[in-house]
């Protein structure tokens, strides 16, 4: 299975970048042999729309899951609409987080942790 980590760096030793559609790199990981895919984020500096754009990729890409810190509203209904399961609220490692996943560890989200542009929900 191919899961997609949001990460700081390009290897599963970086830590989970907390934001999706504005993420340094994304981590494109099959949790059966850790190999691993960066891919750096091409949305990182759009002036809006990072979150669509970037759910989008993860379609491209073949991804059944993503593993992220927050999620806005608009790239949640994206990877939704796409079927792609959703865990948020992770830290620490891309590694730990695939573990985690893999011992099912991450429950899958029901809604966006966050508003647009990375704004807390009250």
């Amino acid at each position: 299975m191919k899961i997609c980590v949001t990460a700081q760096g390009s290897d599963l030793d970086a830590g989970i970048d907390p934001r999706f559609g504005r993420c340094q790199y994304f981590l494109f990981v099959d949790t059966d042999t850790l190999a691993c895919e960066a891919v750096e984020n091409p949305n990182r500096e759009a002036g809006g729309g990072a979150g669509i754009r970037s759910g989008q990729l993860m379609a491209e890409h073949g991804a059944t899951a993503v593993v992220t810190g927050h999620m806005g509203p608009n790239a949640f209904r994206t990877l939704g609409s796409q079927g792609i399961q959703i865990c948020l609220g992770l830290t620490g490692s891309v590694r730990e987080a695939v573990e985690k996943y893999k011992q099912g560890q991450c429950a899958p989200t029901q809604g966006p942790d966050s508003g647009p542009h990375q704004q807390p929900l009250a």
